[in-house]
């Protein structure tokens, strides 16, 4: 049986931080190997949060320690590719994390700055 409605109610601070932080809807999704927090932006770009390096959300939000945000490009023909990945014990910290890493690593796209809603990373 899907866990998407238990890990929504579990992590509802999480999805409020991020929908937040991102101006965007943020969703759990099973990602085959576990559970995750999504957001998906433009350009079929998203990213996935979790409080579990490896296992996606852990499922005990006392015991984070914590938590790991990524990146992605997805595209039709191949595999998502990976474009930053960011630790932090606080989810908007690591958030913050991976957009300046976006920019650092020269994956950020000038076109989102044009909604008004995410900010360069050098502008923080």
């Amino acid at each position: 049986m899907p866990r998407t409605r238990e890990y929504a109610d579990r992590y509802a601070d999480a999805l409020t931080v991020l929908a937040a932080a991102t101006h965007r809807p943020a969703n759990v999704v099973n990602t085959g190997g576990g559970y995750a927090i999504r957001v998906d932006f433009e350009y079929n770009r998203y990213l996935l949060a979790t409080d579990h390096a490896v296992e996606g959300l852990s499922g005990d939000t006392t015991a984070a320690s914590h938590w790991v945000v990524r990146f992605y490009q997805d595209s039709a023909d191949t595999d998502a590719e990976l474009l930053v990945t960011a630790e932090h014990e606080w989810l908007v910290d690591a958030f913050d994390r991976a957009m300046a890493e976006l920019g650092r690593t020269g994956n950020w796209i000038d076109a989102d700055l044009k909604l008004g809603e995410l900010s360069s990373p050098g502008d923080f």
